[in-house]
């Protein structure tokens, strides 16, 4: 597996994690020579 996929499985992880404790708000990519660099979660929470 090159440096590119190991990159892509390891983002996917992360964002399944986030998306697992996330009721609402938005994750953001960050992608820099066609490489995931960074990964941003942004949760709202909501008053009800």
């Amino acid at each position: 597996m090159d440096k590119k996929q190991a990159n892509f499985e390891q983002a996917i992880e992360n964002i399944k994690k986030m998306l697992t404790t996330m009721n609402y708000g938005s994750i953001t990519l960050i992608v820099q020579d066609n490489t995931i660099v960074q990964i941003e979660k942004n949760e709202k929470i909501r008053l009800k």
